[in-house]
């Protein structure tokens, strides 16, 4: 690979490398290194590792930073980590457990929901099934792909607000919304990449491929990313 000087920042088209995903994979995860993990990775690695537990950190994750969403999570589980533990709390100490969080009135009600029913029609387990976890009130598609990807290891992508962002500024997939992006990665990811995706996009875009003033001079994958979109990068 030809070398390009750090402070270079390529826009022509015609100078760009063939994108190969299988190196950007390579350099992003170098890359992400010293950064912190997103939070569903981040605490799966601290053993909270259910389907119930990843489904309810996820849903305290919407519109939450992660700084957010670990400390809230793990405030919750301190105090209940199953199904029936939760069941038996009231709404209210829902509430009072993840007060930090967006939305967290409608979500604790959810929370309480969701264990109710789990304990009721699934016998305390939740299913690895993608049409049970949307049929949860506040699941949508990205926490339920993650879920299925994060705990029952199956190939599901979890396209966030980065993971849309990114693809797209690669020139990767040409996608209006986050679900559209998804429908493109379906077709186009190897397989292999279904959880890596959001593991390595998540903090990848949070610290390089922001969203204002990207640090495109050092990033690693400048010489094949089409940087679609960019106007002001660093």
């Amino acid at each position: 690979m030809a070398s390009v000087p750090p402070y270079v920042v390529i826009h022509d088209p015609q100078t760009k490398r063939p994108f190969d995903i299988d190196e950007t994979m390579q350099r992003i995860e170098e890359t992400v290194r010293p950064y912190r993990k997103a939070a569903l990775f981040e605490l799966y690695d601290q053993g909270y590792k259910s389907t119930f537990e990843v489904l309810i950190a996820c849903m305290i994750s919407v519109r939450t930073y992660d700084e957010v969403t670990v400390p809230t999570a793990k405030k919750l589980f301190a105090q209940a980590r199953s199904p029936a533990q939760v069941v038996r709390m009231s709404i209210k100490t829902i509430d009072r457990l993840i007060a930090n969080c967006t939305f967290h009135q409608a979500k604790a009600q959810n929370i309480q929901t969701i264990a109710g029913r789990v304990v009721r029609e699934f016998g305390g387990e939740v299913p690895c099934k993608h049409d049970v976890l949307i049929s949860f009130p506040g699941v949508g598609p990205k926490c339920a792909n993650l879920v299925l990807g994060i705990a029952c290891g199956q190939p599901f992508i979890g396209v966030d607000i980065h993971v849309h962002r990114v693809t797209n500024r690669w020139g990767y997939v040409q996608a209006a919304t986050p679900e559209k992006t998804l429908e493109q990665l379906q077709k186009k990811l190897p397989v292999k990449y279904s959880l890596e995706i959001n593991r390595l996009l998540v903090p990848f875009g949070k610290h390089v491929c922001t969203g204002l003033r990207p640090k495109c001079s050092t990033c690693p994958v400048r010489d094949m990313c089409r940087q679609v979109g960019v106007r002001d990068p660093r």
